[in-house]
């Protein structure tokens, strides 16, 4: 069966190159005589698999020394729980900004925590907008501040680093890490679940500034302390080794492709095409700000929703899969990570045009 363009949030596309090497080396991983998946997580074989892999996401990052990276468990959404665990260290407060579905989920679970100061949210215009910091009402007492810098479900990316001053900034970059260059100094602590841009579901990663570890207060469960699993270099019990594998696979071909520079530039070419064409369009149209639109997730409506399910099926039929849009906002979304070729959004943009011509 032919592959197909999968323009699912996550899990989402892997490089065929890389599932290609996965293929290969499923049975015996470099003479080894046995796959990543038997592998001890404390053997030299492992070990220098984790190794490498974190070599090469502190070079295509350019992480700083005194950042640790952590290859964890749990995804995105422990996160929200080990953040404030972690670094309100005595204080009451967090402040955070409100752009999506998962910084709402990021706020309900800080709660538990702390007070949550929602210091701006762009909620009362439906997440469609990033809101600028001159509007933001910062507690000035808080812990950290938190952003969702890309929201998969709302297709709203900062294309900017807030400034926080001296209080630590956080960022859930899930749906865009690895997608551009970013200033990792600009940020605290900075996590992500893999299943996007980094390789398959069962790994988080997290770059975490070194003076913010040993926070947790005591009684902090083991595993949910950063201090504990910087200390044992992630391997304070199995880690999800063939994930890391993957995922160490997507940073070399990442970096075979010219680094974070080399697919930005892919990515807003691909973006452009298809937001080129919806700003043409009169059938279908993107519910986001232009300023605020994500490179990552690109959601739209059409004009009569009753369209959407002959719309979704006729893509099937060509090969394009995954298209609806979250349950929660409905129409239509194309996430175009990093291993969405351009000719996967040319295929999309040609349909979207043909399917114009008969309905618009």
């Amino acid at each position: 069966m032919a592959r197909v363009f999968n323009f699912g949030a996550g899990p989402a596309v892997l490089p065929e190159e890389v599932l290609h090497q996965a293929a290969a080396e499923m049975l015996d991983w470099h003479g080894s005589g046995m796959s990543v998946m038997e592998m001890s997580h404390r053997g030299d074989e492992f070990i220098a698999i984790a190794a490498e892999a974190e070599a090469d996401l502190r070079e295509l990052l350019a992480i700083p020394a005194h950042y640790k990276v952590l290859f964890l468990q749990g995804g995105a959404t422990l996160q929200f729980a080990m953040v404030p665990m972690n670094l309100l260290d005595g204080k009451k407060c967090a402040d955070y900004v409100n752009t999506g579905e998962w910084s709402k989920r990021a706020i309900k679970e800080a709660k538990a925590f702390c007070e949550v100061n929602v210091a701006a949210s762009s909620e009362e215009a439906g997440f469609t907008y990033v809101p600028e910091q001159a509007t933001w009402r910062l507690s000035g007492d808080a812990a950290y501040v938190h952003i969702c810098s890309n929201e998969t479900i709302g297709g709203v990316e900062f294309h900017w680093v807030p400034d926080t001053g001296e209080v630590p900034l956080v960022a859930d970059m899930s749906s865009h890490i690895l997608s551009r260059p970013i200033d990792v100094s600009r940020y605290g602590l900075i996590y992500a679940g893999a299943q996007k841009n980094i390789g398959p579901a069962g790994l988080a990663i997290v770059v975490v500034r070194e003076d913010l570890l040993g926070r947790a207060p005591k009684g902090t469960a083991s595993m949910l302390d950063y201090k504990v699993h910087a200390d044992a270099q992630s391997m304070s019990n199995t880690p999800p080794t063939y994930a890391v594998y993957v995922a160490g696979l997507v940073l070399k071909w990442l970096k075979r492709q010219g680094g974070l520079a080399a697919m930005e530039r892919k990515n807003v070419a691909k973006a452009g095409l298809l937001y080129e064409y919806l700003g043409d369009s009169t059938l279908f149209r993107s519910p986001v700000r232009e300023a605020d639109r994500s490179r990552m997730n690109v959601p739209f409506t059409l004009r009569d929703p009753s369209l959407d399910a002959p719309f979704l099926a006729g893509a099937e039929e060509r090969g394009m899969v995954q298209l609806k849009g979250h349950r929660s906002v409905g129409g239509m979304r194309a996430s175009i990570y990093n291993a969405m070729p351009i000719e996967g959004v040319q295929r999309l943009v040609e349909y979207m045009r043909e399917f114009e011509a008969r309905h618009g």
